[in-house]
């Protein structure tokens, strides 16, 4: 995994490619693909003639808290809207959609705190904020993060490392973000991602005891901070 840099070129060497990237290196390899992002696709659904507004910031098909358009009879769910672009949360919305419009039981779809994962080597997951994040909404921020050898990596003789990273509202003592790269981390992160809805507070996490010999232990067993935040009042 290399960070903080791009792809400038790829070449084709017969049945292998070179990938050279902006940081100098190069990589070669079987097969390459570089995923560029994507744009929703609402071009030439006659959205302007029945009145639908496309929202300007992402590009997507505006709609408000319960997934409805500008137009009041028109709702519109998933990744046309742009707002987190997972096959999970447009079948939520989808579920809210039917329970507003023919359940009559209005639902608006929390899309805070949705747990997410890059299926790479290593895994990475994520739920809630990052520490970017938290530092810019609350004022006191506490790092506790552990990189560590699984002992299964230990027993079978594998180079592999994990890392395990919960912030958390020093205030409050709530978690706002836990982020685990390293084997299982998805699985891991879709667990915790029901702690993190609940609000549940360091001190919860504390108090769970720990599996043992396991990697995610070490989320329930993290004592001491490894960084405080604290920021200033504006003058």
């Amino acid at each position: 995994m290399h960070t903080g840099c791009t792809v400038n070129r790829v070449e084709k060497h017969a049945a292998d490619f070179t990938s050279h990237l902006s940081n100098g290196s190069s990589i070669a390899s079987d097969q390459v693909m570089f995923a560029i992002g994507r744009h929703p696709n609402v071009a030439n659904l006659g959205l302007e003639k029945a009145g639908v507004a496309i929202n300007p910031s992402n590009g997507g098909i505006a709609v408000d808290s319960f997934s409805r358009t500008s137009v009041p009879h028109i709702y519109a769910i998933g990744d046309v809207t742009h707002r987190l672009n997972l096959t999970p949360v447009a079948i939520r919305e989808g579920q809210a959609f039917a329970d507003t419009v023919f359940g009559n039981r209005p639902v608006e779809v929390d899309h805070a705190d949705t747990p997410t994962a890059v299926f790479c080597q290593p895994e990475v997951g994520t739920v809630g904020l990052t520490e970017t994040q938290a530092r810019a909404q609350f004022s006191h921020v506490d790092i506790y993060k552990s990189t560590f050898r699984p002992m299964k990596a230990t027993l079978s003789g594998r180079d592999t490392r994990m890392l395990m990273k919960l912030i958390v509202d020093a205030t409050s003592d709530r978690v706002l973000g836990c982020h685990i790269v390293g084997d299982g981390a998805a699985e891991i992160v879709q667990v915790l991602g029901i702690a993190v809805k609940m609000k549940a507070t360091k001190a919860d996490f504390d108090a769970t005891m720990a599996l043992h010999p396991t990697a995610a232990e070490e989320l329930v067993t993290m004592r001491t901070p490894t960084a405080r935040h604290v920021r200033q009042a504006a003058e």
